[in-house]
């Protein structure tokens, strides 16, 4: 029958489990049971798979329990999911109590940041045999106590809950005393009931056992002793006022303070009616370790701290008992309810924490999880929680009131901000409220979202020409704001597309610290500027790049001596013969020396010297212009032959110079006549060839006419009409010609155009190439400006070839503007007579070109001639070395003067030589007349 009945609860005891997991499972959260006292290692259950999570990615995710109050009890293996006890499991240490058990596991995964909440349930065991507050409990009983009075026992105490709680208790068979149990809200409380009176002369003292029973399997027990005394008669019992006492304290009260006075009395006299008062036996010990009571007065005073978080609600038991023979004892209830006080702080607690965001995380990146709590309860107990303002991060609440995650709301940018230190604040609504805060600090990771800036844009550099190859000539610095990798810069120097100016071949640059190198020398006089482009790329993925423009400026050396051009012997040696009549007069034009440096400003501009000569006496050479002249007339004791030796050197730091010797051989007048016929009849003989010449000329001059037609015409075209466009930029100063000589000779005006000077040494804006243009009044090239602005500037192929001409005339005025310095700078002319040139000042004179009027004239003395800027005198150009002449005559009046003409080849020259003889002819026979008269 035992077995059978034991069958029938544990059957019982299966179907309340089913049930109890059915109804865990309709609430929608998975719940487990496991009992307490197992050992460790024990399988709770297989938590991933019923969350329906991989099993190959929990290690990857991190698939963890985040311990609570309860450290360590237990731990999922992350190798396959599998929950399992940690630590010993004491249920009666972790809940006190018959109800349930229940432990709330948080189960973290990562990537992406879940939690999941798992219940816990520990069943009970029974390990704990039902307990006495004490062995042995003694009553003094008069005998004439009246049948059916009853006397409270120990309740016993079980740890245990449910089934394996006390659930009955025994008393040892005997005559006069019978057990009522009554039931409490909590647990069974036995009463001694006298069932028969007692008689102290039969027998004083009685001994019973009272069992208190479990009702576990096997059922464990515990014993009571209860010592009746039997004592004479005192027939009045206490009286309380109140059966129940219920007062309310706030928590945290100071010691000492009084919670209630009982009060019982007693209608006995003397010793029977003395009333002592005390705390029953049977309550928890925390109870006497709070509350104290007076036994004389009745107070019940707070002994230890009240904390409501501990325990809500007091129930303690006072007994009243009078000092008779046997004292008669009554009961009552006193009830303690604790309000609450908000004495507890918010608790943040950081569930899971991603230390590093990149700085391009969208808004709404979950950074972090966070759960608040408080320990106290109603308003005390709600909590408002907020995040640091004034930064690009929010406090989003989750579908738990106490969990929070941490999002950003706005556009991270490592560069202005690298790191957060987000502080969030929890406060309750207590009165006064309570805060608690807690920093995080989240780190930004770069990215790389910043291009390469450089210190200057666009680098000018200025290149001593003849610089050494293979040397560092710049350096080029550029900064990146990202960092790491992401900030490594390295330097290249762009490719060039072939063209005639394009220099990048002839550069490297080391692409870690930007130093630029030069692979060839350069030269001033062939190349004066060029430009390239220096890309600094960062080493970040995808890699972000920037590019900048180095000007680069030539500047120029003396490195290139005078050169001679006149006189130059058939050998080309700087020797020649000068042949003059004996009777000229002082003043006399015997030669000029000319001369050219291929260098510019000072480094090329010339001056002439006498090294060495016959007769100083004789023989003047100006300085500036190297025109040799007589300075006395000839005497019959003069030498025949005088040889000059003319220094040239150049002004530049170091000067450089070139000799030419001049032999003049004075001869008689008539044998000054008889050499020119000489070179007459040769002159005419020449002239044979001219039509030959002619021809190939014209042929040409006619193709290069073409072709640079048709080139100017498809340059137009490709680029912008606009005239205010920077049209020096596209100058080309690497054309052959470089030097330019202005004379005047009768009526025409010449431009000598020298090796090496560029055919644009005149840019007219709009033009695009090389076009020799002459400014004339009244005949205009198509594209020329209606009229030169303030603004307007010689080019620098021209400023270049005046500055450097190395012959010098008179002083030509240059006027400044109102309140300027005048200056005396020497004229550009290479006329034999006092005619005056072009005014240029040489380069490095501190001269604005805006503020200086230019004239033609003979000097000081002669009539100016007002130029406005931007206008050339009407000039003809002679390019030696070829038979070409280009004349172009001007008429005073204002009126083309249909004499104007172009002359090709010696021919012209031949018409000139012509009419010098027929000058020299006219003359010989004028003297030949006034001679007969």
């Amino acid at each position: 029958m035992e077995g059978r009945q034991r069958r029938r609860w544990e059957y019982l005891w299966v179907a309340l489990r089913l049930l109890h997991c059915c109804g865990e499972l309709v609430s929608a959260q998975i719940r487990y049971s496991v009992p307490e006292e197992v050992k460790e290692g024990t399988v709770v259950g297989n938590i991933a798979k019923d969350l329906g999570i991989e099993i190959n990615t929990l290690r990857e995710r991190r698939f963890r329990v985040v311990s609570g109050s309860n450290d360590g009890l237990f731990e999922v293996n992350q190798n396959n999911g599998v929950a399992y006890v940690q630590k010993n499991i004491d249920r009666e240490a972790i809940c006190e109590g018959s109800g349930t058990c229940l432990m709330e596991l948080k189960i973290v995964v990562e990537n992406p940041l879940e939690i999941h909440y798992v219940g816990v349930e520990i069943t009970d065991v029974n390990d704990h045999s039902p307990i006495f507050p004490e062995s042995e409990q003694k009553y003094d009983i008069a005998e004439h106590t009246s049948v059916g009075t009853r006397f409270q026992l120990h309740t016993a105490r079980d740890p245990d809950a449910g089934i394996h709680s006390i659930r009955m208790y025994k008393l040892t068979p005997n005559d006069h005393f019978d057990l009522d149990i009554r039931q409490s809200d909590e647990d069974k409380i036995p009463f001694l009931v006298l069932k028969n009176p007692l008689d102290r002369e039969q027998k004083n003292m009685h001994h019973l056992i009272l069992t208190a029973v479990d009702g576990g399997k096997p059922q464990r027990s515990g014993n009571l002793t209860i010592a009746i005394v039997v004592l004479d008669t005192n027939d009045n019992r206490p009286v309380f006022s109140q059966e129940t006492y219920n007062v309310r304290i706030h928590e945290n009260v100071p010691i000492g303070t009084v919670v209630v006075r009982v009060n019982a009395t007693d209608p006995d006299e003397g010793i029977n009616g003395d009333i002592e008062y005390g705390l029953g036996k049977t309550l928890k010990q925390k109870v006497y370790a709070i509350f104290e009571l007076d036994r004389l007065s009745g107070e019940i005073r707070v002994k230890g701290m009240v904390d409501f978080e501990d325990t809500e609600v007091y129930k303690l038991d006072v007994q009243a008992s009078d000092k008779g023979q046997p004292p008669l004892t009554v009961e009552c209830r006193v009830v303690i309810k604790i309000t609450d006080v908000n004495d507890n702080k918010p608790e943040i607690e950081v569930t899971s924490l991603s230390n590093t965001v990149s700085e391009d995380s969208k808004p709404g990146t979950v950074i972090s999880l966070i759960s608040v709590t408080d320990k106290d309860s109603g308003l005390n107990g709600k909590i408002i929680s907020s995040i640091s303002e004034e930064i690009p991060f929010d406090l989003k609440p989750s579908f738990k009131e106490s969990m929070y995650s941490v999002v950003t709301k706005g556009i991270l940018d490592r560069e202005l901000m690298s790191h957060y230190n987000i502080t969030i604040t929890a406060t309750d609504c207590g009165t006064p409220p309570l805060s608690t805060y807690k920093t995080i600090r989240i780190e930004i990771s770069d990215v790389n979202d910043n291009f390469p800036e450089f210190s200057q844009s666009p680098y000018q550099l200025y290149l001593l020409e003849n610089n050494a190859p293979g040397a560092s000539i710049y350096s080029i610095s550029a900064s990146d704001k990202d960092i790491g990798e992401n900030a490594v810069v390295s330097y290249s120097i762009v490719a060039g597309d072939g063209r005639q100016n394009d220099m990048a071949s002839f550069l490297n640059i080391n692409s870690n610290s930007g130093y630029i190198y030069a692979l060839k020398s350069f030269d001033f006089e062939t190349l004066k500027t060029f430009k390239f482009k220096v890309v600094a790329s960062d080493s970040g993925i995808p890699s972000l790049s920037n590019n900048v423009t180095v000007k680069v400026f030539i500047v120029d050396q003396n490195d290139n001596a005078p050169v001679i051009i006149h006189p130059i012997s058939a050998n080309g040696s700087a020797e020649g013969v000068e042949e003059i009549p004996r009777n000229v007069n002082a003043g006399h034009l015997v030669t000029k020396v000319r001369a050219y440096d291929a260098d510019i400003g000072y480094n090329g501009w010339l001056l002439f010297s006498l090294q060495e000569v016959t007769d100083h006496s004789l023989f003047g050479l100006d300085r500036y212009t190297g025109q040799i002249r007589t300075l006395r007339s000839f005497t019959e004791t003069d030498e025949a032959q005088h040889k000059l030796v003319i220094l040239v050197k150049d002004n530049g730091n170091v000067s450089l110079s070139a000799t030419a010797t001049v032999i003049i051989k004075v001869v008689e007048p008539k044998e000054a006549f008889a050499a020119s016929d000489v070179k007459r009849a040769v002159t005419d003989q020449e002239e044979n060839n001219v039509p030959f010449y002619l021809i190939i000329t014209l042929g040409s001059v006619s193709t290069l006419f073409i072709i640079s037609m048709v080139m100017l015409i498809a340059m137009q075209c490709s680029k912008s009409t606009d005239y205010s466009s920077k049209y020096l930029q596209d100058t080309n100063y690497d054309g052959t010609l470089c030097h330019s000589i202005q004379y005047k000779s009768g009526d025409k005006r010449y431009m000598l155009v020298g090796p090496r000077m560029s055919i644009g040494s005149t840019i007219v804006p709009g033009s695009n190439g090389n076009t020799l243009v002459v400014a004339d009044h009244t005949i205009r090239v198509p594209g020329e400006p209606k009229a030169p602005t303030a603004d307007w500037r010689y080019s620098a192929s021209l400023r270049a070839g005046m500055q450097s001409s190395v012959h010098m005339e008179e002083s030509s005025v240059m006027q400044g503007a109102q309140g300027m310095l005048v200056q005396n700078w020497p004229t550009v002319s290479s006329a034999a007579d006092g005619e005056g040139g072009e005014v240029s000042p040489p380069m490095g004179a501190g001269v604005d070109s805006n503020s200086w009027h230019y004239r033609y004239g003979p000097g000081p003395g002669g009539p100016p001639q007002h130029l406005k800027p931007g206008e050339v005198p009407p000039e003809a150009f002679i390019i030696p070395g070829s038979p070409a002449i280009i004349s172009i005559r001007q008429n005073q009046g204002g009126e083309d003067d249909k004499s104007d003409f172009i002359t090709f080849g010696k021919k012209e020259e031949a018409k000139k030589k012509k009419k010098k003889k027929k000058e020299k002819k006219d003359k010989k026979d004028k003297g030949k007349d006034d001679g007969d008269e």
